[in-house]
């Protein structure tokens, strides 16, 4: 029953957090447009970001009590890239396509990399195997985002 527990205390976060992308999206776009510059808008975005982390590391994690003697291979700071991909794209892609249109096909690239990862259980992701089930959920996601954005 834990177990159980834990899962849907996971889903729930994750489904908190997807809701969040379009509201961050139409922010995002709302404030580069506001600035007249995408950029400007995602460094003030990275800094109220680094704040909120600094803060949850502080008074919900804790610091460290040691520094982790590991050699932690380069490609996992790449997330990093990916962020700033994504909230530049959102800020300056999305006033300009609408937000709808935007979040749906970040959806889209989100299935079709997780099902990538989760397939070759790329950088320690657990093993998923893409099956036919699971290519025709992913077929299905991209029929129905090509329905649902206004401009196709």
């Amino acid at each position: 029953m834990q177990h159980l527990n834990q899962l849907v205390l996971y889903a729930f976060i994750m489904l908190i957090a997807g809701i969040g992308i379009p509201i961050m999206g139409a922010l995002s776009g709302g404030l580069g447009s506001k600035l007249q510059s995408p950029a400007l808008a995602a460094v003030i975005l990275f800094v109220v970001g680094f704040i909120l982390s600094i803060a949850f590391l502080f008074f919900v994690e804790g610091l460290p009590k040691e520094i982790p003697k590991t050699i932690i291979p380069i490609q996992y700071y790449f997330g990093g890239v990916f962020i700033v991909l994504y909230t530049l794209s959102i800020t300056w892609v999305g006033p300009k396509f609408g937000i709808g249109n935007a979040v749906s096909f970040v959806l889209l690239g989100q299935l079709i990399s997780m099902s990538v990862i989760d397939h070759f259980g790329l950088m320690g992701a657990l093993t998923y195997p893409i099956t036919i089930q699971r290519l025709a959920g992913l077929i299905l996601m991209a029929a129905g985002v090509f329905l649902v954005v206004k401009r196709f």
